[in-house]
């Protein structure tokens, strides 16, 4: 029995030493598939939520909405004064919108590709200070040929800004951006409404060029907080500094009062970023192409609902069935054309409420977002859009107008929204600000040839310059079938493929 015992205690003293050893290297396994734990940036980014980071980001990055805002709803208010005070023709007063659209334009591609190989956060801040450096030397313009050019470079500074939003949008968690991105248009709003109440204030008695200095000091102010917003870090990694995404997420993480998921970032970097061949690649071509077109008509209609609702109450072109004494007073006469017919306070009051049009479905835009998606929403919006330009034609009380251009600048800016977001989203990080310098450029030609619809064609026939916007609208809510990727809920992508 003593042999048995002692055999016994001999084995269990020989098992000892290989169940520690075994339990070491299950110990030392646990520990490295902790280290082999990696994450990407969406991960990070989905992980850490929304928090007081991304009420700032709002704050700050919305704020860049006021500026463009401003720049582009000033020449509705400028136009009259101008007009007054160069005797300009009405194709005259419309190369004024062309040339900053064209600025736009040319500078959007450009914007979209630095943006891509450099940095969002730098071509946005770049955008600023060109923007309104330029259009403080607007307000100091002697000849009409000196603001068209400066208003052209203003445009060109505006293109940068609006990269704004593609940084915006990768730092926002998926299910947040239907949320957060429609709301920027309160921002919008703002602007719209500060340069109008601007015009009816300060106009009258001091004179356009000092509303054109006065509207120089958001983007000042902005400068200065624009360094509370980091670079993107989507860009950071495509870009192959992984150090500076991780740096980044670490500070949304602790303003946010989370933390980063276990493990370490992790994501290839991209030779190739800000390439247009990623564009037009099987896997987008058709993408592009109908949101070329898409972003042309966003910019068509709105422009044109903005510019329509401006010449009508200028030139006094309304059908309305209670005029008032300001309103009989037509914008030609027999003897020839009169030249100044300044906005009067109701002018301006009809203009202020048609931009609370564009907050007041914003509601409606989010739901549509979440319940439709995007493509649908699209759709449904230009629709509704083309039977409201059309309905401007009919005689109805200058309430019924007011009801009508609030109604059409509520959605011709929901579509804007939407488009805005589907882009964002639809693209590659390697090449969204390219994708998104490429459809803004688009939107710039609809924009150039709005104001010699709006502004020109307007004097011939109101039913000949609505029925354009009209039937451009029609035509791109059939193309929004043919768009083959739906983006509501889906990650954003990192790679062209």
């Amino acid at each position: 029995m003593g042999d048995v015992v002692q055999l016994v205690s001999s084995i269990q003293l020989q098992e000892k030493p290989a169940d520690k050893l075994q339990h070491k290297e299950n110990n030392n396994n646990n520990n490295s598939n902790k280290t082999d734990e990696t994450f990407t940036v969406e991960d990070a980014v989905e992980f850490i939520g929304f928090g007081r980071f991304h009420i700032l980001l709002f704050l700050i990055m919305g704020s860049t909405n006021i500026i463009e805002a401003m720049e582009i709803m000033l020449l509705a208010v400028v136009s009259p004064e101008i007009r007054c005070e160069w005797r300009l023709q009405d194709w005259q007063v419309a190369l004024v919108s062309t040339m900053v659209f064209l600025g736009f334009m040319v500078c959007g591609i450009l914007g979209g590709y630095l943006a891509d190989r450099y940095g969002r956060w730098k071509v946005v801040f770049a955008g600023f200070l060109w923007s309104a450096y330029f259009s403080l030397l607007t307000s100091f313009a002697p000849s009409y040929g000196w603001f068209i050019f400066l208003r052209g470079m203003v445009g060109c500074g505006v293109a940068g800004v609006s990269q704004g939003f593609v940084l915006k949008t990768e730092l926002i968690p998926a299910k947040y951006r239907a949320i957060m991105l429609p709301l920027a248009t309160v921002f919008w709003m703002t602007g719209s409404m500060m340069i109008i109440l601007l015009g009816m204030l300060v106009v009258p008695s001091f004179g356009w060029r000092w509303m054109i200095r006065i509207s120089v000091t958001p983007s000042i102010i902005l400068l200065f907080l624009f360094k509370f917003i980091p670079e993107s870090a989507r860009y950071n990694v495509s870009a192959g500094n992984v150090q500076a995404a991780l740096e980044t997420l670490q500070k949304i993480a602790k303003m946010n009062r989370a933390s980063l998921p276990p493990g370490r970032l992790v994501e290839p970097s991209v030779k190739e970023r800000g390439s247009w061949r990623i564009l037009l690649s099987p896997a987008f071509r058709r993408t592009s192409l109908l949101l070329w077109f898409s972003w042309f008509v966003a910019s068509f209609a709105y422009y044109g609902s903005v510019l329509s609702s401006s010449e009508l109450l200028e030139k006094n072109l309304l059908c309305v069935t209670d005029p008032d004494p300001e309103h009989l007073v037509k914008h030609k006469h027999p003897e020839g054309l009169c030249f100044c017919i300044p906005f009067k306070t109701n002018d301006y009051h009809t203009l202020l409420i048609s931009c609370l049009g564009e907050v007041a479905l914003v509601p409606i835009n989010i739901c549509l977002l979440n319940i439709l998606g995007r493509r649908l929403s699209m759709t449904m919006l230009q629709l509704v859009a083309a039977m409201l330009f059309m309905l401007l034609n009919i005689c109805t009380s200058m309430f019924g107008f007011t009801v009508l251009l609030f109604l059409l600048r509520s959605l011709v800016s929901m579509n804007f929204n939407v488009v805005y977001i589907y882009t964002a989203e639809v693209y590659p990080t390697v090449a969204r600000s390219l994708g998104m310098g490429f459809c803004t450029s688009f939107s710039r030609i609809g924009g150039m040839i709005a104001p010699f619809i709006a502004q020109v064609l307007m004097s011939q026939s109101v039913v000949l310059a609505l029925s354009p916007f009209a039937v451009a609208c029609v035509i791109c809510a059939l193309g929004n079938f043919l768009l083959p990727i739906e983006t509501r809920g889906r990650a954003l992508l990192v790679r062209g493929t």
